[in-house]
């Protein structure tokens, strides 16, 4: 196993102006927890000479109030694609309360990019799912709750919101998935640094630490928000060390 903690400065150089080559609906006849908001998956396929067969669904973030569709979305995609990676930005629907609206669409994007895995090229052993922010909650939600088609194989995580402990978590992001004044076993059971087993996909952790949003370092105590998630992998992967020469997690801090 191998274990690796990089701290570096990086650019990705990206082409605002790029278009999805297809957009579908996540849902069609049966929509769950119908709100009167659309789920939409754009696709964005890499050439063919380069095709990878590595697929990744990307969550964009906004406090589960709105998305951030182009800076945590688009503006990735010719990057990915660049390295032969198919990406799928995910319009997932604002829960309002009911968690149950995004996870049951990230979930099902995760299901649709394996349905048609043959169709896209894409290798259904080979698919992530990446997020930002509150996107970086839904995502770490998928990678830490899901089972069978709708599990990811990793996942990517950029400044993402982890913990639901209203003590130090981005308040907003709570208030909008569990809802106001939510029970003490959805809060535990949505704080995913707790949720991480040795069936967690592998991870790479990107954050800032002069994040004001959702800080990775509250009051510089470590322990806090997306450092923990770091822990409890580091944890987990040190007890498959014998077990595994495959696992990796990255943790970069900017």
């Amino acid at each position: 196993m191998e274990i690796i903690n990089i701290f570096l400065f990086f650019i990705i150089f990206i082409n605002k102006n790029i278009s999805a080559q297809t957009v579908i609906n996540i849902w069609n006849d049966y929509i769950p927890y119908e709100n009167g908001d659309t789920a939409e998956l754009s696709i964005f396929l890499p050439n063919n000479k380069k095709n990878t067969g590595r697929a990744i669904v990307m969550c964009p973030g906004g406090a589960y109030y709105f998305l951030s569709m182009e800076n945590e979305g688009y503006n990735w995609v010719e990057y990915f694609n660049q390295q032969g990676i198919a990406v799928f930005i995910l319009k997932y629907r604002m829960p309002n309360g009911n968690l149950k609206v995004p996870v049951s669409d990230a979930e099902e994007a995760m299901r649709i990019v394996r349905r048609n895995a043959q169709k896209w090229n894409v290798n259904p052993n080979d698919v992530g799912i990446m997020g930002f922010s509150a996107g970086g909650h839904l995502a770490s939600t998928i990678a830490t709750h899901s089972k069978d088609d709708a599990k990811p194989n990793f996942h990517i995580l950029f400044y993402p919101v982890i913990s639901m402990d209203p003590s130090f978590t981005h308040l907003i992001s709570m208030n909008n998935f569990l809802g106001k004044n939510p029970k003490n076993k959805m809060i535990y059971e949505y704080s995913n640094e707790l949720q991480v087993t040795r069936e967690t996909p592998r991870v790479f952790l990107a954050l800032s630490n002069d994040d004001d949003l959702v800080p990775a370092l509250p009051e510089q105590d470590i322990t806090k928000n997306a450092i923990i998630m770091e822990y409890q992998l580091q944890s987990i992967y040190t007890q498959l060390e014998a077990m595994d020469g495959d696992i990796m997690h990255i943790l970069i801090i900017i």
